[in-house]
């Protein structure tokens, strides 16, 4: 029963590791980037070969090296492995700082009380988003709105957004909802409903600065702190 057991264990990992996505930088940025380094290389070489005082080229290269380091920064995309049990667990889908831990009324999907633990992400942070919890998609929907500042309360119900509702192995509905910024314009949502889907899985990407709110079911225990730093599918932000 135990090789059996270690069996199964080792093809649920193997499945889980698959679908990752292994990369360094995220593929969302290649366009944004290649794009960017041909556009600088265009501009120092200008620089280089019009003007005999190289002083202009040189400052105009350094300003190019650091814009650039900063682009390559943001579309970061770290490897990680939540390497802790993954039951009744709510990981943060987010680097970021935890900004909002209260109940709200929820009007989209569940139209009752949940629980919501908000995470903003500042332009230095990684924009890549994880699923939250292990389970199946239930619902994937995406809404119009505003562009407003991604802290501010009023972000959450109008700002634009996508909404990833998944179900937990124990029947736990979770909501994980993108939220784009002032500066966030472009949401990229992976989930599909119907599929599997686990911590340790890429759920979007947000370009610029934005939000992502976790609904729970109210009485859920709270794992985090108001101002907390959190780590995308590191740090374990509540217990179902």
């Amino acid at each position: 029963m135990r090789i059996i057991s270690t069996l199964i264990a080792k093809f649920v990992l193997m499945k889980r590791l698959k679908k990752l996505k292994k990369i360094r930088i995220h593929h969302e940025g290649t366009g944004t980037l290649i794009s960017s380094l041909l556009i600088l290389i265009v501009l120092n070489a200008i620089f280089y070969f019009a003007f005999d005082n190289k002083l202009p080229f040189y400052i105009v290269a350094g300003f190019s090296a650091f814009l650039y380091t900063i682009l390559v920064n943001f579309f970061r995309c770290p490897i990680r492995y939540f390497e802790q049990d993954t039951e009744k667990v709510v990981v943060a889908p987010a680097d970021g700082k935890i900004v909002v831990i209260e109940e709200v009324d929820e009007n989209e999907y569940f139209h009752d009380k949940r629980l919501m633990i908000s995470i903003f992400m500042s332009v230095v942070n990684v924009h890549a988003n994880w699923y939250p919890v292990d389970g199946v998609v239930k619902k994937v929907g995406h809404q119009n709105g505003k562009f407003m500042k991604a802290w501010l309360p009023k972000a959450s119900t109008d700002n634009e957004r996508s909404m990833v509702v998944i179900e937990t192995p124990e029947g736990v509905e979770v909501m994980a909802r993108q939220i784009a910024g002032a500066m966030a314009r472009r949401i990229v949502t992976y989930a599909t409903e119907g599929e599997e889907c686990f911590i340790d899985e890429h759920m979007g990407f947000i370009k610029f600065g934005s939000r992502v709110d976790v609904y729970l079911p109210v009485g859920t225990k709270v794992l985090v702190e108001m101002g907390q730093r959190t780590t995308g599918n590191q740090t374990i932000i509540a217990q179902l």
